[in-house]
């Protein structure tokens, strides 16, 4: 087993730890892109109110106190969504947290589950001040018509649209000529270890072969490159004396 990883059911057996849990929904498409481009899949993530890409949604299970902030840049976590673990399940905390961040419901089961690992940041140490954060991150496929559904609720009835949530996202799986699509929604930042979650997860479903990832990741490692020089430039701006309009 991985370092970090837990089965299921160890996870729910450390005392004392806070839980979150996030779905990949996905469904298969017949669309295509300007008329000639295959989509294949549509993969959903969404835009956080930290600016980073992630997937719904987040439950807690356990103590913990208001002031107490997580891994994810300080920001504390979402409260309200606690889960008593002898009154609801990880699967219904999960289920409950969906139909506030999408505006629809969506079931998720124990059938859905794919991984448990404690967060980067929290390890468990006998040292640390604050309860490990152990992450459960479950795969659900769905209808295509469920992810138009899903896409217009969360903009209109979501309850954490605009808020926690500043939108879905669809996670474009084809490459353009230019290497545009994939390769550039990879070189984005991600929350946490999402971005591995996302990878390991269209491997295993066979969403998308193992060439045309590795291409993909080479192209967005490029992209971070660019970035970075683009980014000194737009910081040597704010540094030289401005005139005034």
């Amino acid at each position: 087993m991985a370092s970090g990883q837990l089965s299921r059911d160890e996870a729910l057996e450390c005392s004392g730890s806070r839980h979150a849990c996030h779905v990949m929904l996905y469904s298969d498409t017949a669309s295509q892109l300007f008329g000639r481009t295959p989509i294949r899949h549509i993969v959903l993530m969404q835009m956080r109110f930290d600016g980073l890409l992630g997937f719904p949604a987040t439950t807690h299970l356990g103590t913990l106190r208001r002031e107490t902030s997580d891994e994810e840049g300080g920001f504390p976590l979402k409260y309200g969504s606690l889960v008593d673990p002898l009154e609801e399940t990880l699967e219904e905390g999960l289920t409950r947290e969906l139909l506030e961040e999408l505006g629809v419901a969506v079931p998720v089961s124990v059938e859905d589950y794919v991984e448990s690992r404690f967060a980067p940041s929290h390890p468990p140490t006998s040292s640390s001040s604050s309860s490990p954060l152990i992450l459960h991150f479950y795969v659900k496929k769905i209808e295509e018509e469920q992810i138009r559904e899903i896409e217009k609720a969360a903009a209109s009835t979501a309850a954490d649209h605009g808020l926690e949530v500043l939108g879905m996202v669809r996670v474009p799986l084809y490459s353009t000529k230019s290497h545009a699509g994939f390769s550039c929604f990879l070189s984005h930042s991600f929350i946490g270890n999402a971005r591995s979650q996302l990878v390991d997860s269209l491997l295993r479903l066979h969403l998308v072969s193992p060439g045309e990832l590795r291409r993909a990741l080479r192209s967005s490692q490029r992209m971070n490159a660019q970035a970075a020089q683009e980014l000194r430039v737009a910081l040597e701006l704010t540094e030289e004396p401005r005139k005034q309009l």
